[in-house]
């Protein structure tokens, strides 16, 4: 994850560089469950609106938690399918905040209500993320559902207004793009805290609608408004936290657009992104599925590292024999290709290797989501 406002802020307040080095513990994004009540194109996880066999109970999700935090764990990201569709949901999140945890809640925000909104507020959620691919109709058809936009704005409402740290989570796709600038203001209108800018990645449904995947030139015209909007809102004194997944590319992007703008912070901003590091799937980032499977991140589930309730995740997250975690840990990756030669990859790291090898069948290919041009992977500054 490229935290953005973090580096605008660089821009502003400068911090000392510091050697980059690893957290003690990944921080987990955790399926709970895969039914949800929508059916989202990009879904990576295929959920739909069924129950599935196999999904941890609450003792299991709670014991496991004991493990987590013993392995260093600090950071829960609760999600699905619809993580509000589990009964115990609350129960869950209110063990985890009293373990230690920061806890997030990642939903589609259609079942926020006034029946529940108090019950969310009670558990101690740090942070509450709504998914939304635009504005109105096109929002209602990326999610398969008429009247999910207005419900999901409404649980936002809602949140805001009990005082819960709410967010926007967006994925760009041809089919949205045009409504980026409109959910870039709504976070002005709604006062919602935080926006979350994903790429499309290859993976559940989303794999299935490669096609759809922006073209470059949209990418980049996508990364320019965010960046804009970004630093726009920080001068208006109305700081917003901005962040993006699923491409770091965008830290190289983003250095190119400081050279640009604010060419006397280029050197320092570099400085600071070589020591961000890039991509932390398999190390700082793990993903646990609804069966107890992890993975290298979310988009891994094709691949199982091991399952929670055989093995501690200490244990399946430090195995030396396990080759996917120890080829992902490498510094440098050994990936070809253009990335490869690019003067710039301690920087994004090879970026997330799940676009190479479901599109191209190879690990360490070139990363075909890889938006920038020529010249700016190469060594010499770029205006580009």
């Amino acid at each position: 994850m490229f935290r953005i406002s973090a580096f605008v802020t660089e821009l502003q307040q400068p911090t000392p560089i510091s050697p980059r080095r690893d957290a003690p513990g990944p921080v987990v994004i955790w399926n709970l469950i895969r039914r949800c009540n929508l059916h989202c194109r990009h879904c990576y996880s295929a959920s739909t609106d069924k129950d599935f066999s196999g999904e941890l109970t609450c003792a299991q999700v709670c014991a496991v938690m004991e493990d987590l935090y013993a392995a260093g764990v600090r950071a829960l990201i609760l999600s699905g399918g619809e993580p509000l569709l589990r009964p115990d949901i609350f129960d869950i999140a209110r063990y985890a905040k009293a373990k230690g945890f920061y806890v997030g809640l990642s939903s589609n925000g259609t079942l926020i209500g006034q029946h529940n909104i108090d019950a969310i507020a009670a558990s101690g959620f740090d942070y509450v993320g709504v998914s939304l691919d635009g504005l109105g109709a096109t929002h209602d058809h990326f999610r398969g559902q008429k009247g999910a936009f207005a419900a999901s704005l409404e649980g936002i409402r809602l949140c805001r207004e009990r005082g819960l740290k709410v967010g926007i989570r967006y994925t760009l796709t041809q089919g949205n793009a045009a409504d980026l600038p409109g959910l870039l203001a709504l976070l002005g209108t709604e006062r919602v805290d935080r926006f979350y800018f994903s790429h499309l990645n290859y993976a559940g449904r989303g794999g299935s609608n490669r096609a759809e995947d922006s073209h470059h030139q949209m990418t980049r015209a996508a990364m320019e408004q965010v960046f804009d909007s970004c630093l726009a809102y920080a001068r208006a004194g109305q700081a917003k936290e901005f962040t993006s997944g699923n491409n770091d590319a965008d830290g190289v992007f983003f250095l190119h657009w400081v050279r640009r703008h604010y060419p006397a912070r280029a050197n320092h901003i570099e400085g600071k992104l070589r020591q961000w590091g890039g991509n932390a799937s398999g190390a700082n980032v793990a993903n646990i599925d609804n069966r107890g499977n992890v993975h290298p991140d979310t988009m891994w589930w094709h691949y199982s590292l091991g399952n929670v309730l055989k093995r501690p995740f200490a244990q399946i997250w430090s195995n030396p024999a396990e080759p996917l975690l120890a080829q992902l840990r490498r510094r440098p990756r050994p990936v070809k290709g253009r990335c490869a030669g690019c003067a710039y990859l301690d920087i994004c790291n090879g970026n997330t290797r799940i676009r190479a090898q479901k599109h191209l069948g190879d690990l360490w290919a070139e990363d075909p989501g890889c938006y920038l041009t020529e010249d700016e992977i190469s060594a010499g500054p770029s205006a580009a």
